[in-house]
């Protein structure tokens, strides 16, 4: 099966994706080891790649970040180095020896529309809670952005440099765990059609999606008459663990609130598509100078900015 074509319409747009584990083992289980990790993984792959990042969360077996790229060239890099490294640490961790990942990373558009926006990012937001893993978002132990939305709270991990870390004890040198350890932050911009908003509004909005987010949670377990699993039965789980059955759906290319806008995508979509396969015909055809639509990865050739 073909991949899907990598396309972002236009530069600044906000967008949603989601990395699993593979066999949706729980490689990315909760801790304070794995979060500083993950903190500082993705602080420095943000910072080396100049990303915008708007929200993020972190369960056991997968994760979503919104973000806005300028580009599909620089979100591609970005998660290359971010997977790359994350997919290393986590095999140190678990004691896990074979791919971290079950496929390429998910990657949706998400339409300027206001309500579009907000609903992917109440998606992300709420995050173990509409599982039925916590009752509140701030109870999960796991790296989560809520509380950096809402209250301003320090996003900060630690990036480690396994390079100089091996040569340090090929040289027989006493090390501390820190010791070529770079400490990251994570940087969050606003929602792109929040962004006029002054800071305070910006996070007691987000207060408000994640009350309500919690108020809904809370009445479906009520009509169900199902508890919370609880945060000592997250941190016991075995993160190799397989669970038996995964909750998944096919990645829309498109989070949209209106026809109008879901159609005007798709039409974008199907040209940037037809663009690229006639360029990619004549490319096989021996065509080195075949003329690939603007923001795609040829085969075997350079990004085609713009």
């Amino acid at each position: 099966m073909a991949r899907k074509l990598r396309f972002i319409p236009d530069p600044h747009t906000l967008v949603s994706i989601t990395g699993r584990t593979v066999q949706g083992r729980f490689l990315f289980k909760p801790g304070p080891v794995f979060n500083d990790h993950f903190l500082g993984i993705l602080g420095r792959a943000q910072r080396r790649h100049n990303l915008t990042l708007v929200a993020f969360s972190v369960l056991s077996n997968h994760f979503h970040i919104l973000a806005v790229p300028e580009s599909a060239r620089q979100l591609a890099a970005f998660m290359r180095d971010f997977k790359s490294k994350l997919a290393r640490e986590v095999n140190r961790l678990v004691g896990w020896s074979g791919p971290v990942f079950e496929r390429r990373y998910e990657m949706t558009v998400v339409t300027d529309e206001e309500r579009a926006q907000i609903e992917r990012l109440s998606y992300v937001l709420a995050q173990s809670v509409k599982e039925g893993l916590v009752e509140r978002v701030s109870q999960w132990p796991g790296v989560h952005s809520a509380g950096a939305l809402i209250d301003g709270t320090p996003l900060v991990g630690h990036w480690f440099d396994r390079t100089r870390e091996y040569a340090a004890r090929n040289q027989r040198e006493e090390i501390t765990r820190l010791q070529f350890a770079t400490e990251e932050a994570v940087i969050l911009s606003p929602l792109p059609c929040w962004a006029h908003l002054p800071l305070a509004t910006y996070r007691a909005r987000i207060a408000g999606l994640v009350e309500d987010i919690e108020a809904e949670a809370a009445l479906a377990r009520s009509l169900q008459g199902e508890p919370v699993l609880g945060v000592e039965a997250i941190l016991a789980k075995d993160p190799q663990h397989r669970p038996a059955s995964i909750a998944s759906s096919p990645a829309p290319r498109v989070h949209a609130a209106t026809k109008a806008a879901r159609k005007a995508f798709y039409d974008a979509y199907a040209w940037f598509v037809a663009a690229f396969r006639q360029a990619a015909e004549k490319l096989r055809q021996g065509d080195r100078n075949a003329s690939f639509p603007s923001g795609s990865f040829p085969p075997a050739l350079p990004f085609v900015a713009g």
